[in-house]
């Protein structure tokens, strides 16, 4: 009887165990379910990130506040304008400006930070050669921080570069058009390595002539020895009077159209590689996020994007990027909503921390006419003339903002959030280039601003709360 009893409540206690077993796998299951939304994903994006002091350090609450917003992402973007090194590689025979370096530790602080998605594809990428290059890139790997835009080859370079997250794997992919001589990446072929360095998007100018001056143009062409010839571009998709008569007198091309008028196109062979790799990305990810550092301006206003980066920008989503990111001018410019995706022409500056390098070439100093025993204070006094030419008396530069755009599970913009910030203007060397939340009256100025330059592609920006919010119509979703 006792033996009965006992094997009754072990299959009692067994049951119930297997009901309470039962029920918490179900309820699991039942909470790990992914809400209708988790293909949804908030991305930010900032502008140019010249980095070479800490940024942990502050907490006041303008500082932690902004920095609460790069974190609150699910993917985060940045620029990475320097290169990480210790100073042991020589600098290059050509910079990108004044030439960059950042500490080892400046990758810990990206994290820190919030950021895991940077383009290192710019006009500084070799200001130290080969060695600040991958020097670079062997920190930023280290640390876990996906990068694109360079890579040991071309096709290395161009590839995308992938991020994993809860909302989904999102792919990078970085152009430049601007660049320095001898820091573009090479092709590999099978009997000889490819050359390392930058993912191009290069470009060729157009100047339009009216008939008239166009054949005088020609005459003038063919007394000299007959220049003439098809430019680089010529027939290409975005040209304004494509298949029309071109000459060419040494770098300059001239095309005979209705208006006189300038005109910049991509290079076909660049943007069909970048509709490649974003085509190539849009079926291997959730997400496609396109890069370009352009400080290349249109229509004689830096604050307007080139011909040619519109073009590029549409090409790109035409061919499946969610959204489009320019960086370089270190100014903002507008955006455009194009086919229900965003296009950021420039976000200015996130760091711009340009003036605190430790150390400087020989060669920029002689750039200067210093003595060699100037110190890189002296170099830095010179270039600004003590602050009083340049960056430093651009107001424009130290104001920016981050950008967060909201995507639903159908892939379309829920919203744009645009955050603005200041770097310090008029603040001394020491202290300016970090960014912080911008007061209520410089976030107002902000955000006028960037809605005049955006109304230029028919976007509505409204200022509300502090923040710039991007009006999206059911037309653009």
């Amino acid at each position: 009887m006792k033996s009965t009893s006992t094997r009754l409540y072990a299959f009692l206690v067994f049951l119930s165990v297997s009901v309470i077993s039962i029920g918490s796998f179900a309820q699991n299951a039942k909470s790990s379910e992914a809400p209708k939304d988790v293909t949804g994903i908030r991305i930010a994006l900032t502008g140019d990130s010249i980095v070479n002091r800490r940024q942990s350090v502050f907490d006041d609450p303008a500082s932690t506040g902004l920095f609460q917003t790069i974190r609150q992402s699910d993917a985060a973007f940045t620029n990475f304008e320097t290169l990480i090194h210790n100073y042991a590689y020589p600098g290059a025979a050509q910079s990108g400006g004044a030439y960059q370096s950042s500490p080892p530790w400046v990758a810990d602080e990206l994290k820190w930070a919030g950021f895991n998605l940077l383009s290192t594809a710019n006009n500084h990428a070799f200001d130290f050669g080969e060695e600040g290059f991958r020097s670079t890139l062997r920190a930023l790997d280290a640390a876990g921080l996906t990068h694109a835009g360079t890579g040991e080859n071309l096709a290395l370079a161009r590839s995308p570069s992938y991020l994993d997250t809860k909302r989904g794997r999102v792919a990078l992919v970085a152009v430049a058009s601007t660049y320095t001589e001898g820091s573009l990446a090479g092709a590999q072929r099978p009997d000889l390595p490819g050359r390392p360095g930058v993912a191009p998007l290069r470009f060729s100018t157009v100047y339009t002539l009216d008939q008239a001056s166009f054949e005088s143009l020609q005459k003038i062409s063919t007394s000299l020895g007959g220049f003439g010839g098809g430019g680089e571009g010529e027939g290409q998709e975005g040209a304004r009077g494509g298949g029309r008569n071109r000459i060419r007198i040494g770098s300059l091309q001239f095309q005979e159209g209705d208006e006189t008028g300038m005109h910049t196109i991509p290079n076909k062979g660049d943007l069909d590689a970048l509709v490649a790799s974003v085509r190539n990305a849009r079926r291997q990810s959730d997400w496609v996020i396109v890069s370009s550092h352009t400080h290349e301006s249109g229509r004689g206003s830096q604050e307007l994007p080139p011909e040619f980066l519109v073009t590029a920008a549409h090409a790109a989503i035409d061919a499946g990027a969610d959204v489009f990111v320019a960086h370089g001018p270190h100014i903002l410019r507008g955006i455009e909503i194009y086919k229900g995706k965003p296009i950021f022409y420039s976000l200015g500056n996130f760091i711009f921390e340009n003036e605190t390098m430790l150390y400087q070439p020989a060669e920029s100093y002689d750039s200067l006419g210093l003595p060699s025993s100037a110190t890189v204070a002296d170099y830095f006094d010179a270039r600004s003339a003590n602050d009083t030419r340049g960056f430093p008396v651009n107001k424009a530069v130290w104001e920016s903002a981050i950008a967060e755009v909201d995507f639903n599970h159908d892939r379309q913009i829920e919203r744009i959030t645009l955050t603005p910030i200041s770097l310090g203007y008029k603040e001394p060397r020491s202290q300016r280039g970090r960014p912080r939340l911008a007061s209520a009256e410089q976030a107002q100025l902000t955000i006028d601003g960037l809605a005049r330059l955006s109304q230029l592609f028919g976007t509505k920006v409204v200022f509300r709360a502090g923040h710039g919010m991007v009006e999206i119509d059911s037309s653009q979703k």
